[in-house]
């Protein structure tokens, strides 16, 4: 990805960090005016598109200037850091790789379908990692190294990884977070996606010394005013700025309308007690409904659920693969995860992952690549409060699923009333692209699915 240069070598532009933003609110820097620093050191710490972004040195030098204070909004490309030396003394930079923008088929960025691509291409603009790119060259990756951003080497020198022996899944051969956790935990760094069929599940892979998941964590958004005032003002700013723009896009694209239901989980509520029993593991509804939401979105009669929408171009997107979204409440707002594949994953599998990049949002530790590229969103709202609710599609997708919290209700079995466990549904989707009656059959779909949990076992 090609940045700006300044006509002064000694000065150093704040670049282009992925986002495609206009700018970049400052947090924090991590060096002062006088400080000797080197190449590839972290200078600064941004914020954008829901990630802390750490802004690197391109070069050796000594620092003449700081131009910011923490809090205050930069402008991508205005002057950030001026080095001492006058005009042409700069050292030689660094030779970085990757220096010219990827280039990628536009089928394998929506689709990851290469039965699908077509001669058209568009540039890829997310590098991949949470740092960015300088001068066209992409700063997370010097000459000669294993290319990661500086919290993955951070991440995989407290785990006692060597990275250097790391395979990297991330764009261009980039190690990821979830590469390094592989590596520390002895298993194989995750597939690209494809289109195989879903394993089957099998107990025997997941051992009972398998340490339990932390369910959510509530969410700490306190606002508190200060004594004697009586309005507290806060610039609208960060994530929060970002996340209203990326609502308020859907909202004003998509036309939204909302489908509601029950289901009636009590079989499967004794299924997971069984299978938690049997693994060790702490299961929650969440992973089976995501199992069951990915069945259903790979049969040919709801493919369509699986769409994005491109709208310069005109176009609806089918994809074959479920790239599945999780909405994700944080201390810094709401952030969306991706489960590249999920369609390929069982139940246990599937809360893992759900576990890794929930934890990895709340830690501002998640690579943007794993911020985008989703194909459907669940939002597990129940998980604080509620039954219901009217959730905004994370456009450009044509659906999101908001599970609601489950609770013991009256049903009627064999025309027999009793109790049992209720889990509220509601399915919001862009009317442009779906029909009220496809929504409808989707959302009894998923409740089939999830009232005979044993279709969500798939057989070899």
């Amino acid at each position: 990805m090609a940045g700006k240069v300044s006509s002064n070598p000694n000065e150093f532009l704040l670049p282009d960090v992925g986002e495609g933003l206009e700018s970049a609110d400052l947090i924090e820097w991590k060096v002062s005016v006088g400080d000797k620093v080197e190449s590839q050191q972290i200078i600064a710490m941004v914020e954008t598109a829901k990630a802390l972004t750490e802004i690197c040195s391109p070069r050796d030098g000594v620092i003449a200037k700081l131009h910011g204070k923490p809090g205050e909004t930069i402008k991508i490309h205005a002057v950030f850091v001026t080095f001492e030396g006058g005009p042409g003394s700069a050292p030689e930079p660094k030779k970085f790789d990757n220096g010219k923008a990827e280039k990628q088929p536009l089928a394998v960025l929506r689709n990851n379908d290469p039965e699908k691509s077509d001669d058209r291409t568009v540039d890829h603009t997310d590098a991949g990692t949470v740092v960015g790119s300088l001068s066209g060259a992409d700063y997370s990756a010097v000459e000669g190294k294993v290319r990661a951003a500086p919290a993955v080497r951070r991440m995989a020198r407290d785990m006692g990884v060597d990275i250097e022996n790391v395979r990297g899944t991330g764009i261009g051969g980039r190690v990821t977070l979830r590469d390094v956790e592989s590596a520390g935990n002895g298993a194989k760094p995750a597939s690209t996606p494809s289109s195989r069929r879903p394993p089957k599940l099998d107990l025997q892979d997941f051992p009972a010394s398998t340490p339990a998941r932390a369910g959510p964590a509530p969410s700490r958004q306190t606002t508190n005013i200060p004594a004697g005032q009586d309005v507290l003002r806060t610039p609208f700013k960060g994530v929060r700025r970002v996340i209203a723009d990326r609502l308020s896009q859907s909202v004003r694209t998509a036309v939204h309308f909302t489908v509601m239901d029950e289901a009636d989980i009590s079989e499967l509520d004794n299924f997971r007690k069984r299978l938690i029993g049997a693994t060790g593991e702490k299961l929650t509804y969440l992973p089976f409904v995501a199992a069951a939401v990915c069945m259903a979105l790979r049969e040919p009669e709801y493919q369509r659920m699986n769409s994005t929408v491109d709208d310069p171009n005109q176009e609806i997107i089918t994809h074959r693969s479920v790239h599945l979204g999780i909405a994700t409440d944080t201390e810094s707002g709401l952030m969306v995860p991706v489960i590249r594949d999920a369609g390929a994953m069982g139940v246990v599998q599937l809360s893992r992952q759900i576990g890794t990049i929930a934890a990895a949002a709340r830690s501002r530790t998640i690579a943007r690549e794993d911020l985008a590229g989703s194909t459907f969103t669940i939002s597990n709202v129940g998980s604080l409060a509620g039954r219901f609710a009217t959730p905004i599609i994370n456009y450009p997708e044509v659906g999101i699923l908001a599970v609601g919290r489950a609770r013991d209700g009256v049903v009627v079995r064999s025309k027999m009333i009793g109790v049992g466990k209720l889990l509220p549904l509601s399915l919001s989707c862009d009317h442009r692209v779906v029909d009220g009656g496809l929504a409808a059959l989707l959302l009894a779909r998923i409740i089939e699915l999830l009232q005979s949990p044993d279709q969500l076992i798939p057989a070899e």
